[in-house]
Parts: structure tokens; C-alpha cells; sequence
């Protein structure tokens, strides 16, 4: 392995690092990025970080190479070896040690790979932190040094996080669980045959070629073995989980999906008079049904930009007791660490449903009605899609409406919104649009998708 002075620079993009394998990133791209890790972190005065890998096909040899870079530079690495993200975090929160690196790439296709990192306990690297520490790669001064290696297995301390964290009622819920083939078949039976249910497991089997469907459970249409398995067995729920594990996808008793910023509502149900700050905070794709929830029910809702990394710190930063993001991203932090887990997310609402002998669609029952469309996505290259966002601010502007440029743009009307951003993890622009009414969403989503189809040519 080499340092590669030409490493591809599309790849380090706003929450991460991500490409295509080995194209993009390969064993000589995470070997570079290993000398950049360890470097920077000791220049921090840093001694030791943690290192995992997801179940895809290319990781064990990323994160082989990504080693041997990290060593040489005289970090020590404790390995985690196959793991999901949530479990690479909790080995950071258990074992104090907060420089890390997950390779992974998340729910992205199976051809992809990357690197979530961090420096140090401020968390996922994100924004100008990953151009910084691009250009940092690019002078190529490095330390020297022999880092030691060692092995840690983070599962039993992971198995007693859940067991500590959760208090189950009376009621047997019957749950369809769909790990995709991802990487939470490591442990996701494991884990949920620890509490009362009744467990059915599709699509189990650790497979990086995810056989049956992407790896991605906050797109309906991922779903639909899951919600076929729902209705075959009559479950009270049906849960999906993507390809590392930090996020979930929730179908109801009766085979309906129900988005995330819908189960953040039943969860800020569950816990408003529990907690003694009533203020959550939600991303910019999220349904206005929710921020109408919370003011309902006396809390506050904060509205903030799209983005793991973001999201993740500001409900930390701001010492929130639950927070998440339309892509599946949720953060408690009323009795659990703070960091995203879908398979914890999952036996919270399994927890909720326990205590009750309401249904999945009994408890969604009272949500606000929004017509919504699903997070469309239009291709646009890296080098053009954020000069194309900011041309939709300017026909916002020139129209005189009025507009949030927190993420992206987003078009307020009194009846309905439009949101335009440009992706952060691929070469797209992402489109949502939400109304009051059906006539009037189809109305918002022909303004501005014919005008962005113009602008893309």
C-alpha cells in the first residue's frame, strides 16, 4: 500500500466520506486516509482511536489498509472488527476513547464505500472539518511512528446497554424484523430475542451483495417484504433496518409505512411528560404535522438543517431529550447515550406498544393531515448541484416568496412548503414538497420541478 497523492477529492463530501469501490476508494485511498487520521489526531495530543467495519464486501480490505496507515503513524488502535455503527459508538463512549473511525457507507448501494470519523468527543467530522482535513491529506506530512494493535469486542457491553435501558409490560408484541442483509444480522435476533415478543426474521443472513432489496428502510419501496411478511403472520409492526445499522423503518399492523417524522410524534407522545425539557428538534424534511404535534402538546419544536452529523450534535449541544431526521436518524437522550441506533429505535416503539393494547395505526391515529411526496431525487453533479440551489433561492426571491436557507432552500406557503437542497452523500439534488391538500401539492410540485428540469436542461 502507498500513499495515494491523487486520492479523488468528490469523496469527501459533507457528513463523511464516501465513493465507489475501487473506483473511487480503495485499499491505497484508505491506507491515505489512515496516515491523515493518525497524524491529525496526534497532533491533538492523542495516543489511541477505534476502528470497525460494516458487512460490506469491500470493507474488511479498507479497513485492513486503513490500519496499517493509522499504525504507522504511531497511534494505537483498538479494532472492533465487524460491527454495526451504533456499536462502534457505544465502544467510544464505553471505552472513553472518542478519535474513531466506522468504515461504512451506510445505506448507499452496494458498490459504495466510506468513512464516518472523528477527531475527538465534538463527533462526526462534518462540513469544512472534512475539506480541512482533505487538504490536510493533500501536504502529505505525516508522522512516523509504530502504533499497537489490539482486538476488543464491544458485543457484551453493547447486549447490556439494551438490557439496562428498556422495562417491557405485559403485553406480547408479535414484530417482523428486516436487517436487509445489512449488518445488524450480526446481532439484531440476539439482541431482540433478549425481551418478550414474538419474533419472525426476513432477509437475516449477512450478505454485501443485499440480495433482496437496498439497504436503505426509509424508502417505502424497500419495504415491500416486509410488509407483505406483516400481513402474512398478522404482526402488530413490522421493522426494517438499513445497511450499518443507525437507522430504522416502521411498517404498522397493517402494512402502512409510517415515516420517521411520524414515529418521532408517537415517541414525543411517550416522553413529553416525562422529561423536564419539553424542546425537540427535527430536520427541514420533516412534515409540518410534527411541529404542530409539539406545540400541541406545550413542547417546542427546532427546526434545523439536514445532515447525521449536524443533527446528532445539536440535540447534544443543545441538551435535548430526543431529536432525528426524516432519513430514519433519531437521537434519545431522556435514558439512552445519545447516538443513533435503529435497532434501539425500534424497541422503543416495541416498548410503547407493550404497555398498551392499542394497534400501530391506533396509536398513529390524531397525527395532522399532510399530503407529502417522498424525498425525490434528481441527478446533478457534485460541481453544479449547490449553484443550482442557490438559483431556485433567486426565482424564490424574485417571486416574493418567502423561504428558509438553513439547508438548502425551503419555500414556505400557508398552506404548504417546498424544499429543494442539494445532497450531501451523492451526486443529487433532493426535492420534497407538502400540502394541505392533495390539488395544491400536485400544484407546488409542477412549479418547481419544471423549473428545476429547466435548469438541469
Amino acid at each position: 500500500m502507498k500513499y495515494k497523492d491523487n486520492i479523488c477529492k468528490n469523496i469527501f463530501r459533507g457528513y463523511d466520506i464516501r465513493g465507489i469501490y475501487p473506483t473511487e476508494i480503495d485499499a491505497d485511498t484508505a491506507y491515505t486516509i489512515g496516515l491523515g487520521f493518525g497524524s491529525y489526531i496526534r497532533e491533538l495530543g492523542k495516543t489511541t482511536c477505534i476502528v470497525g467495519h460494516d458487512n460490506r464486501l469491500s470493507s474488511p480490505v479498507l479497513y485492513e489498509a486503513l490500519i496499517q496507515g493509522i499504525l504507522s503513524t504511531g497511534i494505537d488502535i483498538i479494532a472492533l472488527g465487524l460491527c454495526t455503527t451504533p456499536m462502534y459508538y457505544y465502544a467510544c463512549i464505553k471505552l472513553k476513547i472518542y478519535s474513531g473511525v466506522m468504515v461504512t457507507a451506510s445505506h448507499n448501494p452496494k458498490d459504495d464505500n466510506g468513512f464516518k470519523f472523528a477527531f475527538d468527543e465534538s463527533g462526526n467530522c462534518k462540513g469544512q472539518e472534512i475539506q480541512d482535513f482533505l487538504d490536510y491529506i493533500l501536504r502529505g506530512e505525516f508522522q512516523k511512528g509504530e502504533g499497537k494493535l489490539r482486538t476488543y469486542n464491544i458485543e457484551p457491553d453493547y447486549l447490556e446497554l439494551f438490557k439496562n435501558n428498556l422495562a417491557f409490560g405485559s403485553r406480547r408484541v408479535k414484530v417482523v424484523i428486516d436487517p436487509g442483509n445489512g449488518t445488524t444480522s450480526v446481532i439484531a435476533k440476539r439482541l431482540y430475542e433478549m425481551f418478550p415478543m414474538d419474533l419472525i426474521v426476513i432477509n437475516g443472513e449477512s450478505d454485501g451483495h443485499f440480495p433482496n432489496h437496498h439497504p436503505d428502510p426509509c424508502v417505502e419501496d424497500n419495504l415491500a417484504g416486509l410488509k407483505q411478511k406483516v400481513l402474512e403472520v398478522g404482526a402488530d409492526i413490522g421493522l426494517g433496518f438499513d445497511g450499518d445499522g443507525d437507522r430504522m423503518g416502521l411498517v404498522t399492523n397493517s402494512g402502512r409505512f409510517l415515516p420517521t417524522d411520524y414515529y418521532m410524534i408517537l415517541i414525543i407522545r411517550d416522553i413529553i411528560s416525562k422529561v423536564s425539557k419539553k424542546e425537540f428538534l427535527y430536520d427541514v424534511k420533516c412534515s409540518k404535522a410534527l411541529s404542530d404535534e409539539i406545540e400541541r402538546l406545550g413542547g417546542k419544536g427546532i427546526c434545523y438543517r439536514t445532515g447525521n452529523s449536524y443533527t446528532k450534535a445539536a440535540v447534544r449541544d443543545l441538551d435535548l431529550p430526543f431529536g432525528g431526521e426524516l432519513s430514519g436518524h433519531v437521537y434519545f437522550r431522556d435514558r439512552w447515550p445519545g447516538f443513533d441506533s435503529g435497532l434501539y429505535a425500534g424497541l422503543r416503539m416495541l416498548e410503547i406498544l407493550s404497555h398498551t393494547e392499542k394497534t400501530m395505526d391506533e396509536l398513529a391515529e390524531g397525527i395532522p393531515v399532510y399530503y407529502s411526496t417522498p424525498e425525490l431525487k434528481f441527478t446533478a453533479s457534485d460541481d453544479i448541484k449547490f449553484g443550482v440551489v442557490e438559483k431556485i433561492g433567486e426565482y424564490a426571491k424574485s417571486k416574493g416568496y418567502s423561504y428558509l436557507d438553513i439547508d438548502g432552500i425551503k419555500v414556505l406557503f400557508d398552506d404548504s412548503w417546498a424544499l429543494v437542497r442539494a445532497s450531501n452523500t451523492g451526486p443529487n439534488i433532493t426535492v420534497r414538497f407538502e400540502a394541505k391538500s392533495k390539488e395544491r401539492l400536485e400544484e407546488i410540485q409542477k412549479e418547481f420541478v419544471s423549473y428545476l428540469d429547466g435548469l438541469l436542461g
